[in-house]
């Protein structure tokens, strides 16, 4: 297997996700920007212009149908997730398809179904899996070192300044905190405790009828719990913790970008610095192209499995509050 496959990758889509994950492949071995499609023309011959000269698509058929592209990443607001994947898909792409990956648990399975039924290959980019802090707190968590993972505690909440027409605060944009970042705070709890069992919760929706933060509680497999909050409008440390049964790490801030752990046992705390290179979302390109060198058509770090129940948790959440987006019946 080549240790630095050659992926040549389409945006789609030009925000500032868009430029992240381009500055991203940078930093990814084997990986090149080769085209980036919008609506607007404009947008993808500005896009091109500053990165290199790749070509620039005005429509998002054109990139799903560009010859010269093995993998798409798509980048545009939450609401069109689905049918942006689903038209790569068929153009018989690859897609690395943003976080929340789709509005709900029935898009994320129609999703799902296309991949599998194309075998092509398939995964959400949640992006904060795949740094180094991340691989080695899960090394550490499978050694038994902290015992038995009991509890599990994030947050990831900023204040957003006031734009009722922005996808932050627009239901029409699938706006709300649970699905911009408390879908980090549901993974991080998946990722260490598995699919819960349960999920209660609370949620303040603010004036455009969005939930602006929410606190949940997540029931696991043997009576582990985790505790979530997560906000649109409120400022919190983005920490994360897990609790076992012999000692307890710690994610340092950022956790949803890690580059440092604190492990505690036997009240002895031990630090774990991981810096890397780059703004880190060359770490899920670098996965993507592992699976695409191997004939993977998930990434076992996130089979699609998980992340349709990752989506059936939040729908269930949001069942409990009232709230749905238009569209959503």
């Amino acid at each position: 297997m080549p240790t630095s496959p050659s992926v040549r990758w389409g945006i789609l889509g030009c925000g500032n996700i868009a430029k992240q994950f381009a500055a991203g492949l940078q930093h990814a071995p084997g990986a090149t920007l080769a085209a980036v499609a919008s609506r607007d023309a404009a947008k993808a011959e500005s896009f091109r212009v500053a990165h290199g000269g790749v070509r620039a698509h005005g429509a998002y058929e054109a990139l799903a149908a560009d010859p010269d592209i093995d993998a798409v990443y798509v980048a545009t607001p939450h609401v069109y997730h689905c049918a942006n994947t689903l038209e790569c898909l068929a153009g018989g792409k690859a897609v690395l398809c943003e976080k929340p990956f789709a509005v709900n648990a029935a898009e994320a399975r129609q999703m799902v179904a296309a991949a599998r039924s194309r075998g092509l290959f398939l995964m959400e980019a949640m992006w904060s899996r795949f740094f180094p802090a991340a691989i080695r707190l899960r090394e550490i968590v499978a050694s038994g070192s902290i015992g038995e993972p009991r509890m599990v505690q994030a947050d990831f909440g900023f204040r957003a300044g006031w734009n009722p027409e922005g996808r932050l605060l627009n239901p029409a944009l699938g706006g709300g905190a649970l699905l911009d970042v408390g879908i980090y705070t549901a993974s991080f709890a998946s990722m260490m405790l598995g699919r819960p069992i349960e999920a209660t919760g609370f949620a303040h929706r603010g004036e455009t009828g969005v939930d602006e933060q929410a606190a949940v509680v997540l029931r696991h497999k043997g009576g582990a719990l985790a505790v979530l909050s997560s906000a649109i409008r409120t400022s919190t440390p983005h920490e994360a913790h897990v609790w076992g049964t012999e000692g307890r790490i710690r994610v340092i801030s950022p956790f949803w970008k890690p580059s440092a752990i604190e492990i505690t046992i036997a009240g002895r705390t031990e630090r774990i610095d991981l810096p890397y290179e780059g703004n880190g979302y060359q770490f899920e390109a670098i996965e993507v192209g592992r699976c695409l060198a191997a004939g993977e058509k998930e990434s076992p770090t996130l089979p699609l499995d998980e992340t349709v129940a990752l989506m059936e948790t939040l729908d269930s959440l949001r069942t409990q509050w009232g709230f749905r987006y238009p569209g959503e019946g």
